[in-house]
């Protein structure tokens, strides 16, 4: 996928993708229970449609991911906390991972930082299997060293997306049923205001 402004994935394309992830971690799995860790807000379209695709039996928890900016004996740093507490406790003995295959699911990896570290936070409940799906990876803007082990598109873009779930600057475009880059989807309001005039 190009730079480009305004490249997109279409409805289909997308939805034979996720069709085809859902056999292979269905595959994967062989009718074992997976527990599926989903990322909000950004994911809830991309999770919605890929947990449909997976045959056996699925368990689905939600997590939220909250950056904060804080400010410790005169230094900025950046953390990130999960607003689910129970999935994301690192107690062994209480986590109810601990046995269990894990699936965690997002829509992009970009830096990579806010999956490796959800992960490692998981881990320390020893879930029998710990793997990670994505709808878009930007493998170019990785700043850890993490792979997804599903990926819907692996895209050179380094724009915004929007669409399927995913919110432009604006905060719009998260019900477009395509993938487009860039500031092209807004929900349509351009041509809507042609047909106005």
């Amino acid at each position: 996928m190009s730079r480009a402004k305004g490249a997109s994935y279409s409805a289909v394309r997308i939805a034979s993708r996720v069709k085809a992830l859902g056999r292979a971690i269905s595959k994967a799995y062989g009718g074992r229970r997976l527990d599926v860790v989903v990322t909000m807000d950004r994911s809830f379209v991309f999770a919605a449609d890929l947990v449909r695709a997976i045959e056996g039996p699925l368990a689905m928890h939600f997590v939220r991911e909250d950056v904060r900016d804080i400010e410790t004996d005169g230094r900025a740093r950046r953390e990130v906390f999960f607003g689910n507490r129970q999935t994301t406790s690192g107690g062994a003995e209480h986590s109810e991972f601990k046995g269990r295959d894990v699936l965690l699911v997002d829509a992009v990896l970009d830096s990579g930082v806010t999956q490796e570290f959800l992960l490692r936070r998981i881990g320390e409940g020893k879930p029998r299997s710990l793997r990670l799906a994505v709808l878009l990876y930007k493998a170019s803007m990785r700043r850890v060293d993490l792979e997804p082990d599903y990926f819907g598109f692996q895209t050179a873009s380094n724009q915004m997306w929007s669409g399927y779930g995913l919110a432009g600057s604006n905060g719009l475009g998260r019900n477009g049923k395509a993938l487009v880059s860039g500031e092209k989807s807004g929900g349509g309001s351009k041509r809507a205001k042609k047909r106005k005039k």
